[in-house]
This record gives structure tokens, sequence and C-alpha cells, in this order.
């Protein structure tokens, strides 16, 4: 048989539908390459037997002429989304072998449309990282390099997409997560606005932050399932009530007339020079294509990765406060006291990095710091907003770098500080809720990905995979495979 593991989601969607492969067939071939690849251990839970069972049904829907473009396609999910039929863990000792009564809305939507889920994805715990090193379950592995990071939180998302053991899959974005692993790992990734898709069922780090995104090969993949996956959700407090659209309607059309800025400041000493030339590849591509090039800057969102950090550390300590040993979770044994048991379940179950950003929240939300930080990070956070606002009144998009470099080595960044310090460029727009994403544009000296960050206006992802769409059809780095996969 044909190896279809390559396709892209509208090849597999008109196979399917041809019939010339059914929708067991092609999820039989993917679980065949997530085995051949466990080395990458991008795949936490594996079920071919659930897996199966829903191409089957999949297949029944095609026979009787009731399936939509998606039916039949596989899909992974990032292990933050709960789901019935697969382990829900964050990637945490904490939630070891917890099963969720109920599938995350983002999850149960794209089932309604037929699409085959081939299992469950490794990331950060609790979605707390930007290496995909703090996992319980182990750290994943970059296929373009097994030295470096995949990236962070949805290392395990980025990492499959890239070695094809899934056409597309699902991640979550609270300050980069999706668009820097995405960037190092050479595949595309699209974070929308905040509220646009629900947040029921996402297990919860930053509250005000965690947005449910997509990665895929190209943009082209993401359109179709971004708009099947998002909506309004009665369910969700956070869920915004907007209308539903086509975002596959721009692809195609030029980006003559369209205004791309370039924010000077993001440009300076710290950029790597081959990050530097291929977002300057990306700017001249635009402007030859007749799209205006408006330069800007953003001077407050300098003060991002602080107000951040100290934002979602708030938000992640109060989240994480229900994982006390008593009511679900890990649950020490032998303890004396109720005390005890609560100190022991949450050292013992939770990883450092959690426990790290615990410390932090705790700390800024106590009495006497809470005006000091809490509080002034959320008027800072309210001023880059606003700053982004009056930004895209003269500019439709704004062109960036992802990360100041490549992947970096496993290992290369062990002090905390230096690796908060890498979310400088993505942490401002996810303050202010915005849809944005990555793209691969280039490779280093050394073969390491390089990917460039598109940010627009609220409810403008069409616009985005527009820009993305135009960029990929006239270059292959989104085609680029690593060697032996």
């Amino acid at each position: 048989m044909k190896d279809i593991t390559h396709c892209s989601v509208a090849q597999l969607s008109e196979k399917l539908h041809a019939r010339e492969i059914s929708a067991v067939e092609v999820a039989q071939q993917f679980l065949d390459r997530i085995e051949a690849h466990r080395e990458l251990n991008a795949f936490l839970d594996v079920r071919p037997e659930v897996t199966l069972d829903q191409a089957r049904r999949a297949d029944e829907m095609l026979e009787q002429g009731k399936g939509g473009f998606l039916t039949g396609v596989p899909v992974a999910h990032k292990d933050i989304f709960v789901t019935k039929e697969w382990f829900s863990t964050a990637a945490s000792r904490m939630l070891k072998g917890y099963k969720s009564p109920f599938d995350a809305t983002v999850v149960a939507r794209l089932k309604a449309e037929g699409m085959v889920c081939l299992g469950k994805l490794n990331c950060d715990e609790f979605a707390m990282g930007s290496a995909n090193e703090n996992s319980a379950y182990g750290k994943c592995f970059n296929p373009w390099d097994s030295r470096a990071v995949p990236g962070g939180s949805s290392g395990g998302s980025a990492s499959a997409v890239a070695a094809r053991l899934t056409p597309v899959a699902t991640a979550t974005d609270t300050g980069g997560s999706v668009r820097e692993p995405a960037a190092f790992c050479g595949v595309t990734g699209l974070k929308p606005t905040y509220g646009r898709p629900s947040r029921l069922g996402m297990i919860a780090f930053a509250s005000s932050l965690d947005t449910a995104s997509l990665m895929a090969p190209a943009a082209r993949d993401i359109a179709p399932v971004l708009s099947k996956m998002v909506g309004f959700d009665p369910k969700d407090s956070t869920s915004a009530d907007h209308p539903a659209e086509d975002f596959s309607r721009n692809l195609g059309k030029p980006v003559e007339g369209l205004r791309i800025g370039l924010p000077r400041s993001w440009f300076s000493e710290q950029l790597s020079p081959e990050v530097r030339t291929c977002i300057e590849s990306v700017r001249d591509f635009y402007r030859d294509r007749g799209a205006v090039i408006v330069d800007m800057d953003l001077p407050m969102a300098k003060l991002g990765v602080p107000v951040y950090y100290v934002v979602a550390s708030a938000e992640a300590s109060s989240n994480l406060s229900r994982y006390d040993g008593i009511r679900y979770g890990y649950r020490a044994k032998d303890c004396a006291t109720m005390d005890e048991l609560i100190r022991r379940s949450r050292n013992e179950g939770l990883g450092d990095e959690p426990k790290r950003r615990i410390m932090i929240g705790t700390y800024v939300l106590s009495h006497g710091y809470y005006d000091a930080y809490y509080l002034k990070a959320q008027k800072v956070r309210r001023l880059i907003a606003q700053e982004f606002q009056k930004a895209f009144a003269d500019v439709d998009a704004i062109l960036s770098p992802v990360a100041p470099g490549a992947a970096y080595d496993f290992g290369e960044k062990a002090d905390p500080v230096s690796a908060y310090l890498g979310d400088l460029y993505t942490v401002p727009a996810s303050l202010a809720g915005l849809p944005c994403m990555s793209m691969p544009c280039g490779f280093t000296g050394s073969g390491r990905p390089i990917g460039a960050q598109l940010t627009a206006a609220p409810f403008n992802e069409a616009l985005l995979l527009q820009l993305a769409d135009a960029w990929q059809s006239e270059t292959g780095w989104h085609e680029k495979v690593p060697a032996g996969f």
C-alpha cells in the first residue's frame, strides 16, 4: 500500500472521499509510524483499538455519504486536553492514570467531524516550560536533531507533526507554547484569539492566557481544522460569542496592499544573525509582492516577560491548588495527618517547574505584595494590549522573530531565568490575547529550523493564514522533513 503519512489534510480528505483508501488504513499507517518512532517520546498514550474503532465509524460515515471534509483524517491531542478514552495527565505524576468522564470541547468538536484520534502527546508538565524538558514521563526529542529541544510546552505536538506521525495536532499556547516549538521543529503553528476556542476540558495553567491551538506542516492544513475547532461554548465563561467563519476563504489571495509592520527594537543585537537573515527574507518576499512594509515599534513589549511570569505564576498558584491528594490525583501513602497528606502529595506529585511557579505565584499574591507585583503587572498588561491596539490602527499584521535563536541543546538553559527570557518575542501577544502564528522560513548552518512570527488584531486568523499561505505557496520550507522520517 502506498505511504500516505506525508499527505496534506486536503490530500487525505480527497483520497478518503474517493474511497482510494479507508480511514482504517490511514489510521493504521500512522499508528505503525508512531510505533516505529517511539524514540521521539512524542506520544504518551496510544491505544490502537480505540483509534481503529473511531476509524471504522468514520468509514461508515463516508460510505453513507454523511462524512465531512475532515472525516477520517487523523489528529493527535496534546495531553492538556481531557479525553474519555485516553489518559489525561498533563505530563505530570500528579495525574498519572487519570481518565476524564468527558471530552474537552476542542476534542469533542473535532470528534464530531469524524476526525480520528491517534493518541495523547507529550508536553511540559501542566504546560509549564519552553523545552519539553519538564515532562514527568521523559523529555520529547526534536526529529531534526536529537540533541536539540523541540520547544515547549507543546513539544510533543511539534515533534509529531515534524516527523509526520500525525497530519495535524492540537496544542495550547499560554505564552508561546505553540509558536516556539513550531519554529524549533520546522512546522506551522497557530494560536487563535483568546476566547475563540473553548477552554472547557483544558487542564488549567493560567486561565486568562491558555488558548487551544493547532500545529500542522502548512497553513492550508490548519485552516479547515480551525474552522471546526473554534466556536462559542456556553459552558466556558471566557468563550467569545463570535460568528463562525471559514478560515480557508482567504487562502490563495494576494498580499498586495496589506500593511506589515516590523518592530525595530525586536531586531536588536540579542537576535541571532541567522534568524535576522531569515526574517528579512520573509519581509522582502512580502514587499516584492506588493505589501507595504511599515517601520514601527512596540516599546512596552519589552516588559512582557516580567509581566507574564507574574500573572501566569499567580494564576498557576490558584489553579494548581486543587491538586491536594484528596479530591483526585496522586495521593501520598502512610500519612499520619491531613497536613502531611497534602504536603507530601503535592511534593511527590508535582515536578520542579510547577513547584517553582506555585511559589512565585503564591508570593506575588500574598499580603503586602499583591499591589506591588500582581496588580502592577495587570496594569502593565493593559498598556501592552493598548499599544498593540494602536499599532493595528496603522498596520494589518506584524512580522517578527519567534525566538532569539533556533532550538538550543538539552540542558543548555538549566537556569530557569535564561529559559524565561527566551519568551520575549512571544509573550506580548499572549498578554494581549491576540492571534499569532509561526511558519518555517529557513535553517541555521547546523540544520536546525527557524520560524517567523505573524501577529494580527483580534479575530483576524484568516488574515494570518492568508499571509502564511502566500509565503508557503512560493517557498518550500514547510515541506522539509527530517532525515529518516
